[in-house]
């Protein structure tokens, strides 16, 4: 068996050597051929350097950069779309998603039950609360369901890969939540995520909020229907609003409308620009599916001599 192991990399110079002796490390103790798939996604530090004394040093060691940054989720097809092992494996170079694992995940693989391995963070009294209210609210609202606290650190067989590479090409995706509806048989693992050796997130709070929008657009058409839903609600409100104001206009008792038409109108203009807001992000996706523009461009490729 060959396993594919497709990292992206952006702007990690710091812990590339650490995250590539450590890797070599736990793939000392598997039994099968591998291939180390660095996907440099546009960085502007040294990180492409070091990329390149790896692959020197190392002819399985093989590495794509972009033209520019394309984002984590270009990086990870674009791995997928290079790898030719027999099981992929896509995780972080920053050391969040620990190679120590890797083995585990290979071994569990080998037992040839299962497509998918999702690698479910485990979490503590410190968990994310933000990120599992994210989860609750698409499995609520989407007819999937997502594992909670799934990530980016997952395994799929090749087959599962080929269905990526000829299906599932959205310009906006959500590949963690691609792997879980796309079926197959599948099974998940937990691991420990520590802290960042070293730099920055590159998901500010900003990329978390596309990110989340995102998912629930790729994931769900129900906010497409919330007008209906707000509409017959405020059709309700008003039909009842009517009744008592001729009730009070027969009993000699007409009710002053100037407070009642402002607080009525502002409530509506803020649902129609909410409802326009909803309707926007889904034009805007639809607009970017019709532009068909590459999901990435590759500047150049080491160790890769033909594109799988």
């Amino acid at each position: 068996m060959k396993a594919s192991l497709v990292v992206s990399a952006y702007n990690e110079e710091l812990v590339l050597r650490s995250f590539y002796k450590q890797m070599m490390s736990a793939l000392e103790t598997c039994q099968c051929e591998y291939e180390l798939i660095f996907v440099n996604d546009g960085s502007t530090d040294k990180s492409q350097e070091i990329i390149d004394e790896i692959s020197h040093e190392n002819p399985n060691v093989k590495s794509i950069l972009f033209s520019k940054n394309f984002g984590h989720e270009a990086a990870m097809i674009a791995g997928i779309d290079y790898a030719c092992g027999d099981a992929l494996i896509c995780m972080d170079s920053d050391l969040q998603h620990p190679p120590a694992i890797v083995p585990e995940i290979l071994n569990r693989f080998m037992l040839g039950d299962v497509d998918i391995i999702n690698m479910v963070r485990r979490v503590g009294k410190h968990q994310n609360k933000l990120s599992s209210l994210f989860y609750k609210i698409v499995n609520r609202i989407s007819p999937y369901n997502i594992e909670e606290n799934a990530s980016d650190f997952f395994l799929i067989s090749d087959r599962i890969a080929q269905i990526l590479r000829k299906d599932y090409r959205e310009r906006v995706r959500f590949l963690r939540g691609f792997i879980q509806i796309i079926g197959f048989r599948k099974t998940t693992l937990s691991y420990l995520s520590t802290e960042r050796e070293a730099g920055k997130s590159k998901y500010s709070m900003r990329r978390l909020v596309s990110l989340s929008i995102t998912a629930v657009a790729t994931l769900s058409k129900l906010p497409l229907k919330i007008g209906i839903y707000l509409g017959a609600i405020c059709g309700f409100f008003s039909l009842l609003l009517a009744v008592y104001s001729i009730i009070m206009k027969f009993i000699d008792q007409p009710v002053s409308g100037y407070t009642t038409i402002v607080v009525f109108l502002g409530i509506m203009f803020s649902i129609q620009f909410f409802i326009l807001g909803i309707l926007g992000e889904y034009i805007g996706f639809l607009f970017d599916e019709q532009k068909k523009r590459p999901i990435y461009i590759v500047d150049k490729t080491t160790n890769i001599a033909n594109r799988q």
